[in-house]
């Protein structure tokens, strides 16, 4: 695979479509791995002579490794969006990909904490005494009341919340910038915090930093809503999506308008956000078999 086309892609997605570096990475990450398998394979790894076997073959050969559907259709995804790019740019004549089709993958609906556990969370579970503890509530209490996501909380800076107008500015994927409204709840938590933090004399313009003015790493994130969730919850994933997803079907079950859930979220598209009705039909349907009185015939 030719290093400038890859590299003039890779470009492309950074600088035209605003990809996050997260993204940019996997995408590298996937053609490279096509580029070996090439090699080995083919022993001439020229773009024009790829064929859509070829492609076929790659993909059973991950199947074979037992590498989930999901990350198949990712990496084949990738494949599509890189041998677009080439045929837009007249590099290739006919697009190798345009037979192939992915492997099913099989409907999962997004895990959620239940909102009694939430609210254990916050009212009931004791955290460490000081600055961490402190920090470490605040930073479930904004996963969970505006769902966004653990890069995006990250890149939180001070400037970025609005205590008088109760809302913060989030810079999501593609660098797109969004408001979320947040609760008088989350001010004083956000008070408490800041004032902590000054305090402590930390100074960093980022929001949630450690006790060296560092800005918190996604593993910290990781271990500490891990760490919390298993206080409250035996779900087998506790992660900070897991609380995107809570945030998204509590807002649903309490009879949010799905649309304002889509901006809330970030979506570019509204189909990304009903899958969380389908946890809101679930809620309407054990409602149901509890409440009337024929549901059990």
């Amino acid at each position: 695979m030719a290093v400038s086309h890859l590299k003039n892609f890779i470009d492309y997605l950074q600088h035209q479509k605003k990809f996050s570096v997260h993204t940019i990475t996997s995408y590298e990450s996937d053609l490279n791995q096509f580029q070996i398998y090439l090699e080995k394979e083919i022993h001439d790894a020229d773009l024009k002579k790829v064929s859509y076997l070829q492609v076929r073959t790659w993909v059973a050969e991950l199947m074979d490794k037992n590498i989930s559907a999901k990350s198949v259709n990712r990496k084949l995804s990738t494949l599509k969006s890189f041998y677009k790019y080439l045929l837009r740019n007249n590099i290739i004549d006919i697009n190798p990909l345009q037979k192939i089709q992915g492997p099913k993958t099989p409907k999962k609906l997004p895990v959620f904490v239940d909102q009694t556990q939430m609210d254990e969370l916050f009212n009931e579970i004791g955290f460490e005494e000081g600055f961490d503890g402190i920090r470490d509530k605040l930073l479930l209490d904004i996963l969970y009341q505006t769902g966004i996501r653990r890069a995006e909380l990250i890149g939180l800076k001070d400037q970025d919340i609005d205590l008088y107008n109760l809302s913060l500015k989030v810079l999501g994927k593609r660098n797109k910038e969004r408001i979320i409204p947040i609760s008088l709840s989350l001010k004083r938590n956000l008070e408490t915090y800041f004032q902590v933090k000054k305090t402590e004399g930390l100074l960093s313009p980022y929001l949630l930093v450690n006790k060296k003015n560092i800005p918190l790493k996604e593993n910290h994130i990781y271990k500490t809503v891990k760490h919390y969730l298993g206080i409250i919850t035996t779900l087998d994933k506790k992660s900070p999506h897991v609380l995107r997803h809570t945030f998204a079907t509590h807002l649903l079950n309490n009879g949010a308008d799905i649309n304002a859930v889509k901006e809330l979220l970030g979506h570019a598209n509204l189909s990304a956000t009903q899958i969380y009705t389908h946890n809101t039909i679930e809620k309407l349907k054990k409602t149901y078999k509890q409440a009337h009185p024929r549901s059990g015939e």
